[in-house]
């Protein structure tokens, strides 16, 4: 899938917490074509510049409410739906965040829809330019 399609190419960011960059946050859209509740949001597995990034270490922001991925499974609210075409913002906890300049991510979305008896699986990768820091 084309990348431009599916990261904000101006989504992504180190994370702050104080002074000190404790990851990096980006977003992206459901590519499920009816959107879904959080629950059935299986994982969102993450890969940038080739290493994976562990799972326990990704959390995703819907409705302006961020749900570790375990988390996610549980939320049965409606209104915590990821609508297809709408950016979720997805923060890595990666210590010292993302250096300034060109880098790959590959994430793959996979949910769990009740009536299939099988997972979806949607591959997304592009490269992004990571701005320098402002401070």
């Amino acid at each position: 899938m084309a990348g431009r399609q599916i990261y904000r190419p101006d989504g992504f960011s180190n994370t702050r917490y104080g002074e000190r960059v404790t990851g990096f946050s980006f977003q992206f859209k459901a590519q499920y074509y009816r959107g879904f509740t959080l629950s059935i949001l299986r994982d969102i597995q993450i890969e940038i510049d080739g290493e994976k990034i562990d799972r326990k270490d990704i959390q995703i922001e819907v409705n302006k409410e961020r749900f570790t991925l375990e988390e996610a499974r549980t939320v049965v609210d409606p209104d915590y739906r990821w609508e297809f075409g709408e950016y979720a913002t997805v923060y890595v906890k990666k210590n010292g965040g993302l250096a300034p300049g060109v880098h790959h991510i590959r994430s793959v979305q996979i949910i769990a829809p009740s009536y299939m008896p099988f997972e979806l699986q949607a591959v997304c990768e592009t490269d992004f330019v990571m701005e320098g820091d402002s401070l």
